[in-house]
């Protein structure tokens, strides 16, 4: 058995049965929240955090292997009337558990914000029973068919894609892409990049490991399934995000006890946050940030480098994600005294600005109220 039909195999008996070796379910949620919730959703629940603390009001959430929906369902109270929340799942069992109650849950919020759709995680554009469908009425039963198959797919991923390029706010999962094969595990963290928005955010709860898990480990089914062997060491999970291109990629939350411990390796939840890029161009008009310690200097994921206390030069667009982004408490930025015509221009690093150049103008991030960088 591969470990794709494994954890098909268990997580359809999990929708049935409640299984409690599946994952570690986290505490913390909001008790307001989780009591909207019918008793099901949340007996069947298989995670291992929150990442739903992370919603914003009208955010467009995207839920990576939703399972019985209780992610999605606490979401879906969070982005109010004007956001929406997508749940994407492979397992029939369980996005039949998540649907029934979608009326029920429709009631109480006062209208139905939700979708749940099949695909796997690793290739969001692929609707799958838009592939059932497909297959209903053209069954594969030659290397001529399979070859038809394969063209359909990839029509249907540009033309009709399950979750479109740059049209989410926000991606989280709860203990899901320790499930995916270690070969498609680029190609999922590609995909959500793909998904988000220009500064969309990424708040995943999984499961890392300590040390690399040896292959006899990774073969054992029961271990994949259980969400152990396929997970993350801890320096390749945010490895992979930061070579994606994500930008603050950090550990916002970290189990301190291993939740399991399996032949000396430990094996714990953590929740990891980051912020997808803005494309705008960088463009200089003057702007200055400055870092304000403890440290005596740091460098970004682009290359700048912030000598604590000292005036560094920025583009108006690094200004902006320093400054406004989930780095804001570390830095103050300085608008020009006198903005000048903006030239294309990334600061090199090192490069300072002159106080001469930015005296008198706003400070923002100074608890003065002042704006500036955009």
């Amino acid at each position: 058995m591969d470990v794709e039909t494994g954890v098909r195999e268990r997580y359809s008996l999990a929708a049935r049965e409640k299984e409690a070796a599946l994952c570690c379910p986290a505490p913390g949620y909001d008790p307001g929240q989780l009591a909207l919730l019918p008793e099901e959703i949340v007996e069947k629940d298989y995670g291992c955090g929150d990442p739903s603390r992370h919603v914003r009001e009208g955010d467009v959430v995207v839920d990576l292997g939703s399972g019985a929906g209780k992610i999605c369902y606490l979401a879906a109270q969070s982005v109010g009337e004007a956001g929406r929340v997508i749940g994407v799942d492979m397992n029939d069992d369980m996005l039949t558990l998540a649907r029934k109650y979608q009326p029920e849950m429709a009631r109480k919020l006062g209208g139905d914000r939700l979708r749940f759709v099949k695909a796997q995680i690793q290739d969001l554009a692929l609707d799958l029973e838009a592939v059932d469908s497909y297959l209903a009425g053209h069954p594969v039963r030659s290397a001529a068919d399979h070859a038809r198959l394969l063209a359909w797919q990839e029509t249907r991923r540009h033309t009709a894609p399950a979750i479109a390029d740059a049209s989410v706010d926000l991606v989280v999962s709860n203990c899901v892409l320790n499930l995916v094969r270690d070969r498609d595990k680029e190609r999922l963290v590609r995909e959500i990049h793909r998904v988000l928005r220009p500064g969309g955010r990424v708040a995943i709860s999984d499961i890392v490991s300590d040390e690399p898990i040896p292959e006899e480990l990774k073969r054992d089914p029961e271990l994949w399934s259980g969400c152990i062997s396929g997970a993350f060491t801890e320096e390749d999970f945010l490895r992979a995000f930061a070579e994606a291109g994500f930008l603050a990629v950090r550990y916002d939350q970290w189990g301190a006890e291993p939740w399991k411990v399996v032949e000396g390796i430990e094996f714990r939840s953590v929740t990891l946050t980051a912020v997808k890029a803005d494309e705008a161009p960088c463009l200089d008009r003057g702007h200055a940030v400055i870092y304000r310690g403890p440290y005596a200097c740091v460098t970004d994921d682009e290359g700048h480098v912030y000598p604590r206390g000292v005036r560094m030069a920025v583009c108006e667009r690094t200004c902006r994600f320093l400054t406004t982004g989930p780095l804001r408490a570390d830095f103050i930025g300085i608008a020009p005294a006198v903005p000048h015509e903006p030239v294309p221009w990334c600061a090199p690093a090192g490069t300072k600005r002159p106080a001469s150049e930015t005296k008198g103008a706003a400070h923002q991030g100074t608890g003065t109220g002042g704006t500036c960088c955009g």
